[in-house]
């Protein structure tokens, strides 16, 4: 009764032989993250093998020998990726046949949805990560029968996107959500560089980790500085330290002295970081179609024209939009190691 009375004026209870002490756990604070539809894609493609197979998806890989003789994959790891790719729709399998236990893995609308970004991508990496003998692959667009080196453009007016010509304000969708434990893994950035030359892979190679990416995603918003970086990811110091040092490295960023005692610096996106502006929204437009429920959290306005739109890869001599069966390929290194033929198109057949 003493106990009972004692917490409800508001007082802690004195200690006594007949009062039981009382301890107050006080929960975890809950780390939330801005919601945000790169992220959701990103989520996917981050995960190299994932990512990986996806990429031989597009190239007309269908079965289980096929993905593991290009990636030189183990059978564990490639049943665990089909398996979470399957669950995600990415791929839906399919069986060989009535009589028959085995499936092929065939790319659905939205794993199919994702090869705008993967050209996005590849143009970047074209630009800014090719080796000196230069792409491995030509495109070729069959609606005009030209090489084709695909852009990110403005649905309205069909301009190139640049990131100083957007403004941004939030969508039906905008919020916070709390942070996965799950979603903090780490891999190594070499994973990417796994099986075929790639250009896809030589990007995602250098913003495929999630918190390089989230880095790189809040420069874009504006944050400059060390300190508004951490407050904004709620990231660790050493993680922090880690990819700012990582990312000036390889090109994206470059360092400004801004105070001297204590020495102080921010970070500024270089030409190469501001190109990655292109594919994160391509990013963007994917994870608002098939992970945003309707509801996108951003919603982009093209300066150049005043008017909202959904960014789209074109193509840069017809300027028609680029879809994964209207792309024929050539590829500019021997395709006898890893399947396909030295041309071809992506995703062949009916899908």
């Amino acid at each position: 009764m003493r106990l009972a009375a004692a917490t409800k004026q508001g007082r802690r209870p004195k200690a006594g032989k007949d009062t039981p002490s009382v301890r107050i756990i006080q929960k975890p604070p809950v780390l939330t993250e801005r919601n945000c539809s790169v992220a959701r894609t990103v989520g996917i493609l981050s995960d190299a093998w994932a990512f990986l197979v996806i990429r031989e998806g597009f190239f007309g890989a269908r079965r289980f020998e096929e993905f593991r003789s290009a990636l030189e994959i183990s059978r564990a790891t490639l049943t665990d990726r089909l398996r979470r790719l399957t669950r995600e729709g990415i791929f839906r399998e399919i069986s060989y046949s009535e009589t028959s236990s085995r499936v092929e893995y065939k790319l659905t609308k939205s794993g199919i949805d994702l090869y705008p970004t993967f050209m996005a991508l590849m143009q970047f990496g074209d630009r800014w990560l090719a080796d000196p003998k230069g792409a491995p692959l030509q495109l070729i667009h069959e609606g005009c029968n030209c090489v084709s080196k695909p852009f990110v453009s403005c649905s309205c007016c069909h301009e190139h996107v640049v990131a100083r010509k957007v403004s941004y304000r939030d969508g039906p969708g905008a919020g916070k959500t709390p942070i996965e434990p799950s979603r903090r893994s780490r891999r190594t950035a070499d994973d990417f560089m796994r099986g075929r030359p790639s250009s896809v892979s030589r990007a995602l190679e250098v913003i495929g980790d999630r918190w390089s990416f989230l880095v790189i995603r809040e420069a874009f918003f504006g944050a400059r500085r060390f300190d508004k970086l951490q407050v904004e990811l709620n990231i660790a110091s050493n993680i922090l330290t880690d990819r700012l040092a990582r990312l000036v490295e390889r090109g994206v960023f470059k360092k400004r002295k801004y105070q001297s005692l204590p020495e102080r610096f921010e970070y500024l996106l270089t030409p190469m970081g501001m190109d990655l502006y292109g594919p994160l929204i391509m990013m963007m437009a994917w994870g608002d179609k098939w992970r945003a429920e309707g509801k996108p959290p951003l919603i982009l306005r093209h300066l150049d024209c005043g008017k909202d739109f959904t960014p789209t890869v074109i193509c840069n001599r017809c300027g028609e939009p680029i879809h994964a069966t209207s792309m024929k390929y050539r590829m500019r290194y021997n395709p006898d190691k890893f399947g396909g033929t030295k041309s071809g198109r992506a995703v062949p057949g009916r899908v």
